[in-house]
């Protein structure tokens, strides 16, 4: 019996015991108060990311001395929760805690928070005690800025790309310049190109082109050989017989530089014969030498072409865009510019421009009913400026040519904008661009 009796006796102290513990951890945890919000960002997703807290050394009523430290607090979807000692009712010395929030990898804002003593959860709003500072810059309050040299391996990973030098652009060859930059070869069609960057005539002819030659010989309807200023090399010889194209060994036969037709095809008066074609860069130099020749074609030099970029939004936004280095631009130079804007959607007309610099080449509405706009632009640079042409034509819209000069302009961007005119009902892209140079010669 008195065995039963001590065992009975031990388990009344062990559960007093408990009881006094839990009554305790609910005493402690009733003098922290809870900040619980739902934390949003301005377009209305929810903030995911850290906040750290901070604070000085001070005494809380009923806690004690809360000793100087920080605490960092995660965020996931929106949702804060956090327990702090009562700061607003303080002994001296008090300070509000110093709150940052980070996410995306940057420092955003920090703000200061004085917790009252509750058993109501807190808002933000009903903590916070000052304006919202900017850390986005990494300078504000205490937010020390981290230098490239203190991140181990940045500063000689950043050396060892190349940047851009000022005379760089796209869809040419690069050269690097005596400074370790990046820039463009600047040169004609058919230059060289030395290993010093700098371009010149080749060492060996290049193959020269002749376009809408008007082959010799008299058009009656009985004579069926015309003769051509240069033998064509291989099969490079088009010829063209009232705009429709002639094959070689059905509509006729081509011996040296003699364009011989068969029977039932020869030409008739009013006929005109035009050909086109390429000359071999060592046997045909010969044949230059005799009597006048016609003129070479000039090459084009593409500098950019490539599909565009896509919108709806009702703001002007860059869908396609090419840049021109002033070593580029030269007196006698031509530029043509070819672009398609296509329109999907039957809610909204759209409104585009195509920009020469600082000039606007073109500018459109388009209707619902236009499905595309296309058109082209050519600019003629001379000593004090230039001249354009401009042609557009839409699904709906009709053909508007139009002629305006141009200022110098030291490099350029040749921009193409554009937008529709309800916002993000139907979409607006450039399909294809192309931006060719015509080299002086």
């Amino acid at each position: 019996m008195r065995l039963l009796h001590t065992n009975h006796s031990a388990t009344r102290v062990t559960g007093l015991l408990c009881g006094l513990l839990l009554a305790h951890a609910a005493f402690a945890q009733s003098n922290l108060s809870t900040i619980q919000d739902t934390l949003f960002k301005a377009d209305g997703t929810r903030f995911t990311g850290t906040i750290t807290i901070r604070w000085s050394t001070f005494d809380a009523t009923n806690i004690g001395t809360i000793v100087q430290q920080s605490k960092a607090v995660s965020v996931s979807n929106g949702n804060l929760m956090v327990q702090l000692a009562p700061n607003a009712a303080a002994q001296a010395p008090a300070n509000a805690y110093t709150v940052l929030y980070q996410s995306d990898g940057l420092e955003q804002f920090t703000e200061t928070w004085s917790v009252p003593s509750t058993t109501v959860p807190l808002k933000v709003a009903d903590v916070r005690t000052a304006a919202v500072s900017s850390t986005s810059s990494g300078t504000s309050g205490s937010i020390t800025p981290i230098p490239e040299s203190s991140v181990i391996g940045l500063t000689g990973d950043l050396a060892q790309r190349p940047v851009k030098g000022p005379g760089f652009s796209t869809g040419s060859v690069a050269t690097i310049n005596g400074s370790g930059q990046i820039e463009t070869v600047v040169g004609n069609v058919g230059d060289c190109v030395y290993a010093d960057g700098t371009t010149g005539t080749c060492g060996s002819p290049a193959a020269q082109f002749f376009d809408a030659e008007i082959p010799g010989g008299i058009v009656d309807g009985s004579n069926t050989s015309f003769s051509l200023a240069n033998p064509p090399s291989g099969q490079s010889l088009l010829l063209f017989r009232n705009g429709l194209y002639m094959k070689a060994g059905l509509d006729y036969t081509l011996s040296g530089q003699t364009i011989t037709f068969v029977s039932g095809a020869q030409p008739q008066p009013q006929d005109t014969l035009v050909a086109s074609y390429r000359i071999d860069p060592v046997s045909g130099l010969a044949n230059l030498s005799t009597g006048p020749q016609p003129k070479a074609s000039v090459m084009a030099q593409v500098l950019c072409s490539a599909n565009g970029r896509t919108t709806n939004r009702n703001v002007w936004a860059s869908l396609g865009a090419c840049d021109i280095p002033a070593a580029s631009i030269h007196p006698g130079d031509r530029f043509e510019v070819r672009f398609t804007f296509s329109h999907t959607g039957s809610a909204s007309g759209f409104a585009v421009q195509v920009n020469w610099g600082t000039i606007s080449l073109l500018a459109r509405t388009g209707g619902v009913q236009d499905g595309a706009l296309a058109g082209q632009a050519e600019v003629s640079i001379s000593a004090t400026g230039g001249q354009a042409t401009v042609q557009s034509w839409g699904t709906v819209l009709g053909f508007l040519p139009s002629i305006l000069n141009v200022p110098p302009q030291n490099g350029l961007k040749v921009d193409l904008e554009g937008k529709v005119l309800v916002d993000q009902s139907d979409s607006l892209s450039v399909e294809s661009f192309t931006v060719l140079r015509y080299p002086a010669h």
